[in-house]
């Protein structure tokens, strides 16, 4: 029998009997045919169609000759005759060659062959499962009420039942194998299809398996009392390849069933293939909730703690906020037990954010818009001398190339799908998605208990913040901006609001000026109409626009400013420098790049060349020469009222004057004589200080533009740093609406915020060798800029999901979060939270390295770079804890803080390798004062995983009396069955972390997943 080479879990005698007569009902087609590899040697062969594999026999009930694989493979008929039909394989396999009788039944085979592939099967049930979920859709209600009214006094059990999660444990009794895994089904009756919903862990054992992993159908899962529940059984060794001898038995009973029997449990046999034979028992019990009393062991109780799962399921996970921050839950539930033998119930939860798309979508629109903003404001400031323009061209071009790039990614994060919220690793050095976060997830813990509801713990996971497109090359962030540093050029630096105020002032001069000349000639216009009263009042308007435009001059950035340009030009005298724009800027002591005609000074010291107070001068010589004009004016004004009145008597008396024999022409022109070099004093001086202050607020625009970007570093390291960023910001701002919404009802942590900030703890698992060390440089960087992101809380319009995701706002450094609550909860917040206090961010990042590439960098490399991250980090922790402690020095648990930090503080000082304690020390530490946790590994798979489920273990180990002989129990049914496996799943289509038997004999011990997890 020939076979085409491909890796099937099958043999002969499998294959025989599924190409049997007897199963003749299972095939899709069937007939004869000619069948060849060559077109001119056909031979007549009996074929039948089953599945994706089409079977060819001598002849009907005859021996099997060859079966062929329809997998990647092409069906087409042949021109000039309407009978043949090809079969070819992208594999390189030769083509096989059909003939028919007629061409109605070689179009019928066509149709059957080119449909015959799990591709096509695959559409056609997605498109059922479409019709169904509509169908189901459309009749819920109905279906609901006839429930309701069937069931009768059992309806209250059975609306708790829809309305909250369902949670089953099983456990397998009398198994003909060693170990088993459980599958679990749910069938939807009346549709007659069943879909696969979550597996227990795998006991090796010879005793009768009691699983810890437990069911959980949420109350959007199919679980109508109608439905029912199969339960597969499955070789642990086999449970992966779904063939037919992975098969062990299987089970299936109703909702109604279980509700309606008496005891909390009900008892299935387990049945072979063939429906017939049992190969053992399965028992399925409901979880309820324990009850507390007297001492009986656990195993003369229901081995289950909760019906009711949590009210706080219901009134926080099912909460508009809550919706509106996670998405596509993944969630497993445990039982495990106390020290006094009582039972846990452990729900961990593992969710996506569609921040993980939004927040860098917004981000990357307004850098877009802050880089388009300072083009134009370049572009205002007019005609400069050629070196300026130089300096002018070049942040312009940097600008341009980074709205280029920005526009370009954000063209194509806008493409996918509005629903987008996760990028997997493998992705991860994908151009287009560099500024997403890599494998962000919310990893979440609810733990029960019989004396207490359920308590919430939450770590942020996600790959650590670096810019993979770009790689490691030349390092990461530190690195670059070190060297960068250190080449560059010392030149004085401006503040964003210093770069505000001299824009404002350069406009206050552009509208100033024009109205202090307006006003000086309308001045000498109306001297020559010897109207008193209208030149005070042109006087008076001359006199507030210029006191206006002297305020403005006195203030410092001008002074400073213009000190700035002197220096600069004095430390640039007999240089050159080439602009992107191709122009040799070439400085001399001679001349001064076009500024101002001001005197050099040496740089550090001042010289008796030039004044620090000379720019003093410039405007008090405007007040002066406005001074000079209102005194002119009032002796004008007090000699013409002084011959009014030596005149009056003689005009009374018909007498003739002295004022008689003067014409008014010639008096009125005494005045404007007498005004003119006044007025054009005042231009000169209003001129000078203009050119003056419109050189210096120029060069604070133009250095502030040039701080923001090309002093920065190149336009692909800016891009870097931005990327970093973003990828960082989702996951901080995902950590607080969690924080902020599990601590609503706590009056210390509402204190906290608005006074001491809140603190995001990082935890890095990155080793300091290699592609790592570059890693780890990036998210230094990353981490430190969200020290400059700020929250603010405010209400939202409406409980739409849109209407609550955080929005960003801001610019480049200086960051705010706006996080938006629904009307009733924003209502209930204290006032300085409901005024907009900004909610400052107070980041540290802990790295310790746990693989094989840290022991290399322990023994021959270099950990100084995580060693000094670790120093400062503990730092700005003791400080920040220290300041909680003075203002909240009555908020619970705040005194114990001290020894935490002690053995922070030695641990940190230690020299031990891979020093775990430390991180579980810092972890104790932001637990303690209301943090955000977050946890980073390359891409947040595989030591992510360890780490997580290792702090979940020891949090019920601590907090709430697991036993410690089930400590490592938990640990390995977390890890094996838990929703870490599931994101390995999610990220590479495999349930195996990867690493290596070698690998993790490096491995601290307590971070090795246990046996048949890795590969």
């Amino acid at each position: 029998m020939k076979m085409r080479r491909v890796k099937l879990r099958v043999n002969r005698s499998q294959l025989l009997y599924l190409s049997k007569e007897k199963t003749s009902e299972n095939f899709q087609k069937e007939g004869m045919l000619q069948v060849g590899r060559k077109e001119t040697a056909l031979a007549e062969r009996f074929c039948r169609l089953r599945g994706n594999l089409l079977f060819i026999l001598k002849k009907q009930g005859g021996e099997l000759e060859e079966v062929l694989l329809l997998e990647k493979c092409n069906v087409m008929k042949l021109s000039g005759d309407g009978r043949r039909l090809a079969v070819s394989f992208e594999s390189g396999d030769s083509t096989v060659f059909l003939q028919s009788s007629s061409s109605a039944e070689s179009a019928s085979w066509l149709v059957a062959l080119r449909d015959a592939n799990t591709e096509t099967l695959r559409r056609r049930i997605t498109h059922l499962h479409t019709l169904i979920d509509s169908h189901s859709q459309e009749h819920t209600n109905t279906t609901r009420d006839s429930s309701l009214e069937n069931e009768g006094s059992t309806s209250g059990a059975q609306s708790a039942v829809e309305a909250s999660p369902l949670h089953l444990a099983v456990e397998c009794r009398g198994l003909v194998a060693m170990a088993a895994t459980v599958q679990v089904q749910v069938c939807v009756t009346n549709a007659h299809t069943g879909r696969k919903y979550c597996s227990t862990q795998i006991v090796k054992t010879s005793e009768d398996g009691e699983f810890l992993t437990s069911v959980c159908f949420r109350g959007d899962s199919p679980t109508n009392h109608p439905n029912r529940i199969e339960v597969t059984v499955y070789r642990p060794e086999e449970s992966m390849t779904h063939t037919t001898r992975s098969f062990m038995g299987f089970a299936s009973f109703s909702v109604r069933d279980l509700l309606r029997s008496k005891e909390p449990h009900i008892s299935l046999s387990l049945r072979a293939m063939d429906g017939v034979n049992d190969i053992g028992e399965v028992k399925v019990s409901r979880l309820q909730m324990e009850e507390d009393g007297g001492d009986k062991a656990p195993e003369h109780q229901c081995p289950a703690l909760c019906d009711t799962l949590h009210s706080s399921v219901q009134d926080k996970e099912n909460s508009p906020m809550m919706r509106a921050a996670l998405c596509a839950h993944i969630c497993k539930v445990y039982r495990f037990q106390t020290e006094d033998r009582r039972w846990l119930l452990v729900r961990e939860q593992m969710s996506e954010t569609p921040l993980s798309f939004s927040l860098p979508k917004q981000l990357l629109d307004m850098l877009i818009q802050e880089q388009t903003n300072r083009v134009l404001e370049l572009k205002e400031l007019g005609d400069l001398s050629p070196h300026w323009d130089g300096l002018r061209h070049d942040v312009i071009n940097h600008c341009n190339h980074l709205i280029g790039c920005y526009e370009e990614t954000l063209a194509e994060l806008n493409k996918l799908s509005a629903s987008s919220c996760f990028k997997s690793s493998s992705t991860k050095s994908d151009r287009h998605l560099q500024f997403v976060p890599t494998n962000l997830h919310s990893q979440r813990m609810e733990v029960t208990s019989p004396n207490s509801t359920g308590v919430w713990y939450e770590v942020i996971t996600f790959g650590a913040p670096a810019d993979h497109h770009h790689a490691f090359k030349h390092g990461g962030l530190k690195r670059l901006l070190s060297k960068h540093l250190h080449r560059r050029n010392s030149s004085v630096s401006y503040t964003r609001d210093e770069s505000c105020r001299a824009r404002e002032l350069l406009a206050s001069m552009a509208q100033l000026q024009p109205l202090i000349f307006g006003l000086a000639e309308e001045l000498l216009s109306v001297s020559l109409e010897l109207n008193a009263a209208r030149l005070q009042e042109v006087l008076d308007n001359l006199k507030l626009q210029t006191e206006l435009f002297v305020h403005a001059l006195k203030d410092e950035l001008v002074k400073n400013a213009l000190l700035a340009i002197h220096d600069q030009v004095a430390s640039r005298c007999n240089s050159s420098h080439v602009h992107s724009n191709g122009l040799l800027c070439e400085t001399s002591s001679d001349g001064q790049d076009g500024l101002p005609s001001l005197r050099l000074q040496d740089h550090g010291r001042r010289h008796t060349e030039y004044d620090e107070d000379e720019w003093d001068m410039v405007w008090i010589n405007v007040a002066k020469s406005l001074n000079c004009i209102i005194a002119m004016v009032d002796r004008l004004q007090g000699r013409e009222r002084s011959l009014s009145k030596s005149s009056s008597p003689g005009e009374s008396r018909g007498e003739a004057t002295p004022l008689n024999t003067v014409s008014p022409s010639s008096f009125s022109a005494s005045w404007q004589e007498q005004l003119l070099p006044l007025v054009v004093t005042l231009r000169d001086c209003v001129r000078e200080a203009v050119t003056k202050a419109r050189a210096a607020m120029t060069f604070v625009v133009l250095q502030g533009a040039v701080t923001a970007t090309v002093a920065q570093g190149s336009a692909q390291m800016v891009q870097r740093r931005h990327a970093v960023f973003s990828q960082a910001l989702p996951a901080v701002v995902c950590g607080f609406m969690l924080k902020l919404y599990g601590g609503l009802e706590d009056p210390d942590f509402l204190q906290q915020l608005p006074t001491v900030g809140i603190l995001a703890q990082f935890e890095g698992l990155l080793s300091t060798y290699g592609d790592e060390v570059g890693m780890l440089e990036d998210m230094e960087v990353g981490v430190a800029d969200l020290s400059r992101v700020a929250f603010t809380v405010t209400q939202a319009r409406t409980e739409q999901p849109d209407d609550l995701l955080p929005t960003l706002s801001g610019a480049w450094g200086s960051f705010i979060v706006e996080v938006p609550l629904p009307l009733a909860t924003f209502s209930s917040l204290p006032q300085e939270l409901k005024d907009g206090c900004l909610i400052r961010v107070e980041p540290v990042l802990f790295n310790i390295g746990i693989n094989q590439h840290q022991s290399l960098a322990e023994r021959f490399g270099d950990s100084s770079l995580q060693e000094r991250v670790n120093h400062q980090s503990c730092e700005r922790l003791k400080a920040y804890c220290n300041t909680l402690r003075d203002t909240l020095p009555h908020m619970a648990g705040i005194q114990s803080l001290a020894d935490l930090l002690s053995s922070l503080d030695r641990s940190v000082e230690s020299r031990k390798r891979k020093n775990v304690e430390l991180l579980w020390i810092a972890a104790m530490v932001c637990r303690k004062v209301n943090g955000v946790r977050l946890t980073s590994c390359k891409s947040a798979k595989d030591r992510t995983a360890m780490s997580v489920t290792l702090e979940q273990c020891a949090i019920l180990r601590e907090r709430h009396s697991l036993g410690q002989q089930h400590f490592s129990t938990a640990l390995d049914c977390m890890r094996r069955d838990g929703c870490r496996m599931e994101n390995v799943q999610k990220n590479v289509g495999s349930r195996k972390f990867a690493f290596s038997s070698v690998q993790l004999l490096t491995f601290p011990k307590l971070y090795r997943p246990p046996d048949g997890s890795y590969g």
